[in-house]
């Protein structure tokens, strides 16, 4: 009953496959792994560790990839509120078993291996959102608040960790769909005012980190050797880099230690460093064009269900390369959210390679079951 079935054979998944969206993501993780040898010169004498892990986990992200097109979009959609609660389950019983780490409980660990229940539940809140609101459409205030309650438990559970970057992520995600799927405009309007009118208790609740975070967002010269350290190093890597960076394995500011977390926080600030302005707009145009066939998929697609997951992914990994970049360039403040593909970590890919295999299993589609005539 719970088991997933095969949707489609080789055949169709040759046909269908978004051939320039695979080119992208594979383009993306390169130029990812790229970055992370290049940064991992300036955290351990060994470069190779960071390097050989990615693409450890790289592989084993491209081989769930395949197995997802196999299965189809539909079959996990279906699975979608077992899968949402299962991560209600993991960030309750984080409060438990989860590891400490600068002051918020995120991880599990077992032995070498780390994971992340936030990221399993951006994949899982989009495919129970997909399916919720195909179901009960937010088009009226009681189907609204339902959907709200069953998605707003998650992103409570997540701020009490408290992991605020991927609290808002979740906030974008669950935006993001309930535009899409009908929700009246003057319901997004309210929405948006009580979220500026909650804005004061989010405050108070925050800890004196996070709220360092921000004052030194504004200006981070309040607080040069401390939480300002960060913002104003990134800034001298971006800076320096000029029109055309300094070149690869040129770069000084993760090389010599300045820059706090290069292969994680900071990977675009190494990446702007060695290769200057015209380099990470490429970047941006690569992940601009990414996002363009996925949406180009959901225009298209005729189940609302598969829309609507287009869309979250959408959502999900926008606001994070947005944020990521944004942070560097000290234009947002300091969440510690990893850009996608770019970064150092398994459990980000590999929940990325869901969502993008899931986006392309829509395209795999049937043409005469999923996509209208222009």
């Amino acid at each position: 009953m719970f088991l997933p079935e095969v949707s489609y054979n080789w055949s169709e998944i040759r046909a269908g496959l978004d051939k320039i969206m695979a080119v992208l993501t594979c383009a993306l993780f390169a130029l990812g792994v790229v970055s992370i040898y290049s940064a991992g010169k300036g955290v351990r004498s060994s470069t190779v560790v960071f390097v050989v892990r990615q693409l450890i986990w790289g592989g084993a992200s491209a081989a769930v990839y395949i197995v997802i097109l196999r299965v189809g979009y539909r079959n996990f959609i279906r699975l979608g509120f077992w899968l949402y609660a299962f991560t209600f389950f993991c960030l309750v019983v984080l409060f438990f078993k989860g590891v400490a780490s600068k002051g918020a409980v995120r991880w599990f660990r077992f032995g070498v291996i780390s994971f992340q229940p936030a990221e399993l539940g951006k994949v899982s809140l989009i495919l129970f959102m997909s399916r919720f609101c195909a179901r009960r459409p937010p088009e009226n205030i009681k189907n609204l608040i339902l959907t709200l309650a069953m998605c707003g438990s998650s992103v409570i559970m997540i701020l009490l960790q408290p992991d605020l970057g991927s609290a808002l992520v979740y906030i974008a995600i669950i935006f993001a769909i309930l535009a899409v799927a009908g929700t009246p405009v003057k319901y997004l309007t309210w929405l948006v005012i009580t979220g500026l009118c909650a804005t004061p208790i989010l405050w108070k609740s925050m800890r004196a980190y996070q709220k360092l975070r921000l004052f030194v967002f504004l200006d981070p010269y309040i607080d040069p050797q401390g939480a300002g350290y960060n913002v104003i190093q990134s800034r001298i890597a971006v800076g320096s880099g000029g029109l055309w960076g300094k070149g690869f394995l040129q770069g000084t500011q993760g090389k010599l230690h300045f820059l706090p977390e290069p292969h994680t926080d900071f990977i675009f600030s190494v990446f702007a460093e060695e290769f200057g302005f015209i380099g990470g707009i490429i970047v941006i145009a690569l992940f601009a064009c990414l996002f363009w066939r996925m949406l180009r998929g959901a225009f298209r697609v005729k189940d609302i269900r598969a829309k609507l997951l287009c869309i979250g992914v959408v959502a999900w990994l926008w606001f994070q390369v947005m944020e990521s970049i944004a942070m560097s360039m000290g234009l947002a403040p300091i969440t510690g959210l990893p850009m996608p593909l770019f970064s150092y970590g398994g459990s980000s890919l590999l929940m990325v390679a869901i969502a993008l295999a899931l986006v392309q299993s829509v395209a795999v589609s049937p043409v005469k079951e999923n996509f209208a005539h222009f």
